[in-house]
């Protein structure tokens, strides 16, 4: 167990100490505020647009940031030898692997709190077209990470400290400090109530991404396994891309066509002409309103006879649809904006818990293949 700490905490160390990891948790976090600033003119959407814009910034850069990372932790150390001369000691190679992961989520859920910091004062600086840019909380924020570059360029002159993880870490306390600051004035710089305005919803929102990104630090391991960081990147940029698509793609191909509304599977182009007769049989059979659709309810009716014939038929769902719908992952289950859009005052924290429950079982199975793929890797 000690030396699956040792492992773990010096491959944090190693992910903070990279400049790129400084660099993106910067340029996020002030790409997000930044977003609140202008003027957008969306017909009192703006702060609609600013919130689904910071979240999609906060999963970009935390792709980038998990790809870097487990390229940096474990393709390099590969490369190198380091890795080598770890596992010559009494360390098992999952236990490494695992090890490595661990320090990489760590690394990972910093980089998403300091840019969920930026997201909810965002939120909170957000304005309509009768309102205006919050210069006050811009001008704390942007004091804050240049106090927090000086702490680090403090350490690094007098104490002979590494810069870039002493920024890191100063970039985390002097961040949370202007929030909280910002959080007691009002944009002229004028007390007000604690944090109003700050869209709290953002944070189960954020933890939902911040579990997307553990699924992409796993399947990035099990690539830099075998791969660089280039090869690494394109495939996750490749998976994220399928499993934003997942559901289009694969998911109502997978399901069986009575959980469709049949009403437009009759016009569908992709059955055949002798398949539609058959679903216009269905529909007259179950329609009892006589309106020409089918209903939930109505559907929820269809016999497992009728069902049996449909399937038979080809319309019960295909099976490679569900095999790829399985493997590939749904990143629309760790996407909430839309429910942020909505104007709904609580948040269900049941759903965090289903997706935390889907990201276990994801990410088990990606460091699975992981260690089944590292097992057998010639370290030289």
């Amino acid at each position: 167990m000690r030396q699956f700490i040792t492992i773990a905490t010096n491959a944090f160390m190693e992910l903070v100490r990279q400049p790129v990891f400084l660099l993106l948790m910067t340029s996020s976090a002030v790409f997000e505020i930044f977003l609140a600033t202008p003027y957008y003119f969306a017909f009192g959407d703006e702060p609609k647009l600013v919130k689904n814009s910071t979240l999609a910034v906060m999963l970009l850069a935390g792709l980038f940031g998990a790809v870097l990372s487990a390229s940096a932790s474990l393709a390099r150390e590969i490369r190198t030898g380091t890795a080598l001369a770890v596992l010559s000691k009494p360390v098992g190679r999952a236990q490494f692997l695992l090890a490595k992961y661990a320090g990489l989520i760590v690394a990972l859920a910093l980089l998403t709190y300091v840019n969920l910091i930026a997201a909810l004062l965002a939120s909170r600086m957000a304005f309509d077209a009768y309102g205006s840019t919050d210069l006050f909380a811009l001008g704390i924020f942007l004091l804050s990470l240049v106090v927090a570059y000086l702490l680090g360029g403090f350490s690094n002159f007098f104490l002979r400290r590494p810069f870039v993880s002493d920024a890191v870490f100063s970039l985390l306390l002097m961040v949370t400090l202007a929030f909280v600051v910002i959080s007691f004035f009002d944009q002229h710089g004028k007390p007000r109530e604690w944090a109003a305005g700050v869209d709290w919803r953002l944070i189960p929102a954020a933890l939902l991404i911040l579990f997307a990104l553990w699924i992409l630090a796993g399947l990035a391991l099990a690539c830099s396994t075998r791969l660089d960081m280039v090869p690494t990147l394109t495939i996750c940029t490749a998976l994220f891309l399928v499993g934003t698509m997942s559901d289009y793609l694969f998911g109502r191909r997978a399901e069986p066509v009575w959980r469709h509304d049949l009403t437009e599977e009759v016009n569908s182009s992709r059955w055949s002409e002798s398949q539609r007769t058959l679903l216009k049989g269905i529909v007259g059979k179950y329609d009892t309103d006589k309106n020409g659709k089918l209903e939930p309810a109505e559907r929820e009716t269809i016999s497992a006879a009728d069902q049996a014939r449909l399937r038979q038929a080809g319309m019960g769902g295909a099976w490679w649809a569900s095999v790829l719908y399985t493997v590939t992952p749904n990143w629309q289950l760790f996407w909430l904006a839309d429910a942020l859009s909505e104007g709904r005052t609580t948040f269900q924290w049941g759903y965090v818990a289903k997706a935390f429950a889907y990201m276990a079982a994801y990410v088990g199975a990606a460091l699975a293949a992981a260690i089944l793929l590292f097992q057998e890797r010639e370290l030289s």
